[in-house]
């Protein structure tokens, strides 16, 4: 048996000397698979002995066996790397992976400790065998050589003392015996040389295997192991690869080197052989030498293949103690590496997970113990994902053009420092059922809610869990303590919650955390609004009536702003923030203008202009009042005479719906002032979140109620998602890249019925400063004070 691993070795190398991109690549035997392999024979072992099968019997099946799992591996392996799906393997938790090679370093441990004294090794119980004086003796020469090693192979610079030290050390055995005057029959009847056997030749290989003794039934016994196998073997195979390609300081290809090592397997499967992939440690000592030729292989092969056909055992002549310091020096460096080095590269849950995956392969075997680690490594994942979820109260407003005591009123009452009537929220992360309360709690805290006893049963009542998160805050002190000693302020009027980075939302967290929210602030008087839902989000949320279905909720912001109705116990949802706060500022000066016709209150200003021009046949507006609103002060009628002869320094230019206006990566050749109409900047996204069947609100369906809201149709871009934000009428967009002259950073398209455009270009600007000093201050204010406004409704520097 021990012939038929060197002849598989062999085969290995046959393949990467035939196969491998590397022409010094070395590959052979791996202890990753023969782990497996080795379980798997115990197991076809313990069952063909427990029904009295013969030793025959269980050599037949094992031989058959291992080596058709051995094939059977290379050919998926070889499947995996043709078609490029080895990214799989990376699915296995890295801690898992460690916590099964801190095993395997045991395991050489274990196996080469039992080498030495010649007893076998397969409990813990077992390593009493060391309190015996002999066994100790016997023992304690492989484990200092193997700490030799160990330390020659860390500390030492130059590549040739390691090898050199192998030789020496049995070389010093034989000095000592030769010294002491004792033979090999009398050091092998100490125990320190195998056992002499009858010389094995290589026809005798082939009478090792029956099959009519072959128990086929074995090979679905040995499936779990085998999948097990796979997975290490191909992650270990990667990790060759890749310690390979770092050494080199060049890129390799890991699927087609997988190819390789899937074709060695194959073969040697194909020769009753098993399972190895490429010995990076020696492949890398063969780089550095400097001999980069495949007659590096043919000399590997050629010892080989004397080992297999001479009549000598190796077992038979070389001593026990070196061959197990051999393994024992293996299972330290595993072990140090994998329970030692890598404490300071992981997290401290992290590397407990691999802690508890090393103990479960000792105590429920190595199947088991790997999916025990995998469950533990997805649950740790759970409670991490639940920290992930973060939400930030910010100052954000929207892009509306208001008149300066429409600003003031908003500035006032909607956005007061201490008592706002409008908060918006950013919340990022996931939400679902292990983080819902954290986020619920964190609302509520920043809206100031408190919770009755009353409301805690009716909402309990009300929903499908027996106990939900808002029955939890009666159990939670610190939950409570936290909601409702906040200091009594007045509670907003509207909440803006932008969760646009809220990438993922399980049907828990829809229905027990935003549901009950917005029943909550229902009942006083909160208008709960979410912004930039994604499409999955958006779907979650609607299907259980956490949201109005789309029309529905078309209706209901119409009758809003018309004070039709009222509120409705629902998260209403708007395409992006700044629709979701012109919505809300719209709605708090219409509450705060009642009685003082509301009609035209409810619109911007720029609104109202826009429904001035259309009754008089303009087809946009005069930019002379754009900009008074934007400037928010009372411009002399000189200055309003300046900007009445802005035309000859801009181009006025009509987009259809869905035309780009400009594109990302292209020359910034002017910026824009949005003269009708509305211009949708979409957000970059991948391809799973392409925007499907079109909505129907645009700006051309509420014209006269001048919403914001629509979608970007018949855009025609593979390259856009969803919309990031709307310039309605009054809106400056552009202005950066151009001021800054760099490429577009964004695309721009006309939305909803199209949209009329001042286009200022780099020329007029300079002819403009050349004829019209005090014009070009006026639009230079008016650029700072767009830069400004997007400014302040950026977070990225918080």
């Amino acid at each position: 048996l021990a012939k038929l691993v060197i002849f598989s070795s062999f085969v290995h190398q046959l393949a990467f000397t035939l196969f491998s991109s590397l022409s010094f690549a070395i590959g052979t035997v791996q202890d990753a698979g023969l782990i497996f392999l080795s379980a798997m024979a115990n197991t076809i072992a313990n069952a063909i002995l427990s029904e009295g099968g013969s030793v025959g019997e269980v050599i037949s099946t094992t031989l058959v066996v291992l080596p058709l799992g051995t094939a059977t591996l290379g050919l998926v392996l070889m499947l995996l790397g043709k078609f490029r799906l080895l990214d799989i393997v990376s699915y296995l938790p890295m801690p898992v992976i460690g916590g099964y090679l801190a095993f395997i370093g045991y395991f050489c441990l274990e196996a080469g400790v039992a080498l030495c004294i010649g007893k076998s090794m397969t409990t813990i119980s077992d390593w009493a065998y060391l309190l015996e004086p002999h066994s100790l003796l016997l023992a304690t020469p492989g484990l200092l050589a193997a700490l030799i090693l160990t330390i020659i192979s860390r500390k030492a610079t130059n590549d040739a003392i390691l090898p050199t030290a192998m030789v020496a050390i049995p070389a010093f055995f034989y000095l000592i015996l030769f010294l002491c005057s004792v033979t090999l029959d009398e050091a092998r009847d100490s125990g320190w040389i195998g056992e002499e056997t009858p010389p094995v030749s290589p026809k005798e290989l082939i009478h090792l295997v029956d099959f009519n003794l072959v128990h086929w039934s074995m090979i679905r016994e040995c499936m779990g192991t085998w999948v097990g196998m796979l997975f290490v073997v191909a992650f270990a195979s990667c990790l060759d690869i890749a310690a390979v390609s770092i050494d080199m300081g060049k890129p390799l290809d890991t699927n087609k080197e997988m190819v390789t090592v899937g074709a060695a397997n194959f073969m040697s499967g194909c020769f009753f052989g098993f399972t190895g992939s490429y010995i990076f440690s020696q492949t890398i000592f063969t780089y550095r030498t400097g001999c980069h030729s495949r007659l590096v292989g043919v000399f590997i092969m050629a010892a080989y293949l004397f080992v297999c056909v001479s009549p000598i055992n190796i077992l038979s002549v070389a001593p026990l103690f070196f061959l197990g310091s051999t393994l024992i020096f293996i299972g330290y460096d595993l072990l140090w590496e994998w329970l030692i080095d890598i404490r300071e590269k992981l997290f401290l849950m992290e590397y407990l997970v691999l802690l508890t995956t090393f103990i479960a392969i000792q105590i429920i075997g190595m199947d088991f113990g790997i999916l025990f680690g995998v469950v533990i490594a997805v649950i740790d994942h759970v409670a991490s994902t639940t920290r992930i979820s973060s939400l930030q109260r910010v100052m954000k407003r929207s892009r509306a053009v208001w008149s300066n005591d429409h600003w003031q009123m908003l500035q006032l009452h909607g956005y007061h420092p201490s008592n706002p009537k409008i908060i918006t929220l950013e919340l990022s992360g996931p939400v679902f059922f292990g983080s819902s309360q954290k986020v619920m709690d964190e609302i509520m805290e920043e809206i100031g809610l408190s919770v009755s006893d009353d409301e805690i049963r009716n909402i309990s009542v009300a929903s499908p869990h027996t106990s939900t998160h808002i029955s939890g805050l009666r159990r939670n002190s610190f939950s409570i303590k936290r909601v409702q000693t906040k200091p009594k302020v007045a509670l907003p009027r509207y909440v803006v919650i932008d969760v646009s980075e809220m990438h993922l939302l399980d049907a828990s967290a829809a229905t027990s955390c935003f549901g009950q929210l917005a029943k909550l602030c229902q009942k006083r008087g909160i208008f709960l609004f979410a912004a930039g839902v994604l499409p999955r989000v958006e779907w979650m949320l609607r299907s259980h009536e956490v949201s109005l279905k789309f029309e529905e909720e078309v209706e209901w912001k119409r009758a809003m702003l018309l004070d039709q109705v009222r509120q409705n116990g629902k998260l209403t949802l708007f395409e992006t923030l700044f629709e979701a706060l012109e919505f809300s500022e719209r709605l708090l000066i219409q509450s705060m203008s009642k009685g003082h016709g509301h009609e035209n209150l409810m619109r911007s200003d720029v609104s109202q202009m826009n429904s001035q021009l259309i009754g008089s046949d303009s087809s946009h507006h005069k930019l002379t009042y754009i900009f008074t609103n934007i400037l928010r002060e009372e411009l002399s009628e000189h200055e309003k005479t300046l900007i009445d002869g802005i035309e000859p320094y801009y181009e006025e230019t009509t987009f259809r719906e869905g035309q780009p206006i400009f594109q990302k990566d292209t020359h910034p050749d002017a910026f824009y002032i949005v003269l009708k109409g509305a211009v949708a900047v979409p957000r970059d996204r991948k391809r799973s979140e392409k925007i499907g069947s079109p909505k129907t609100l645009s700006s051309s369906n509420l014209m006269e109620l001048s919403l914001s809201s629509s979608n970007l149709k018949a855009i025609g871009d593979d390259e856009t998602g969803l919309v990031s934000s709307f310039h309605n009428v009054g809106g400056i967009f552009g202005y950066c890249d151009f001021l800054l002259k760099r490429r577009r950073t964004f695309h721009a398209y006309a939305s909803g019925d199209g949209a009329v455009v001042a286009r200022f270009t780099s020329q007029s600007l300079e002819a403009m400063k050349r004829n019209d000093w005090p014009l070009y201050v006026i639009v230079q204010n008016l650029l700072l004070q767009a830069s400004l406004m997007d400014l302040a409704n950026c977070t990225c520097h918080n």
